[in-house]
């Protein structure tokens, strides 16, 4: 049995839950771990339906994109979590998705500001765009880094879908569920035609406070755990 077979079930696990609750279609989107105390990751393979694959079928992959475990081709977006990975230590999973309501805001070009405490709290003070460049392109890659500073954990790629960040897999998912309920929210609150009231300045910096000390933790939790 291989000893990443723990990352490999969870990332199988929710790319099957993805699909189940319609966040994905077929073969899109994508899900990766961080492997603990190595520079890989465990994540799905390309063009492949998540109902189709097993276990065994997820890869692993260094951060020279170098497969040290599975027999199909890594996600084609695998530079672009990886470039996550190393310009934000806090996150240790990756949920690339083509979610429905939040895939509007990829077309509009539309950020999300801080509606609700409940996702603030947990995503960041805005869901920004991410400039769009081809699908598992270099320059994509690059794009998203250039925004990773502001330590949110939701993104829009333009005219492409979503990607949601987490200290763990289950946070990621959560984020996910997060960014689809102010997408579809936001959405219905700009058809109305009516003002869209948005929270304060103090109150969002309150809230990113504690989701900022929980990402130092984790920070602070990887470095002692370094040789």
């Amino acid at each position: 049995m291989s000893k990443y077979q723990a990352y490999k079930e969870s990332v199988l696990q929710y790319s099957q839950r993805l699909s189940q609750k319609g966040y994905t279609v077929g073969t899109g989107g994508n899900i990766s771990m961080l492997i603990e105390g190595e520079n890989a990751v465990a994540i799905t393979p390309t063009s492949m339906d998540y109902f189709g694959i097993h276990v065994d079928d997820i890869c692993i992959v260094d951060f020279e994109m170098n497969v040290l475990e599975g027999k199909f081709k890594p996600s084609l977006e695998t530079e672009m979590h990886i470039e996550v990975y190393k310009h934000r230590r806090d996150v240790n999973a990756i949920i690339h998705t083509h979610q429905v309501y939040a895939s509007i805001y990829a077309l509009i070009n539309e950020p999300i500001p801080a509606l609700f405490d409940e996702v603030t709290i947990n995503t960041g003070h805005m869901i920004d765009i991410i400039p769009y460049a081809l699908s598992g392109s270099h320059q994509l890659s690059q794009n998203l880094v250039s925004l990773l500073n502001n330590r949110c954990n939701c993104y829009v790629i333009q005219n492409h879908g979503a990607l949601s960040l987490g200290i763990s897999i289950e946070n990621a998912y959560r984020n996910v569920e997060l960014f689809e309920k102010i997408s579809r929210t936001y959405y219905y609150a700009l058809t109305s035609g009516r003002p869209v009231t948005k929270l304060s300045d103090s109150v969002v910096d309150r809230l990113c406070k504690i989701l900022y000390e929980k990402q130092d933790q984790e920070i602070a939790r990887k470095k002692a755990s370094q040789p």
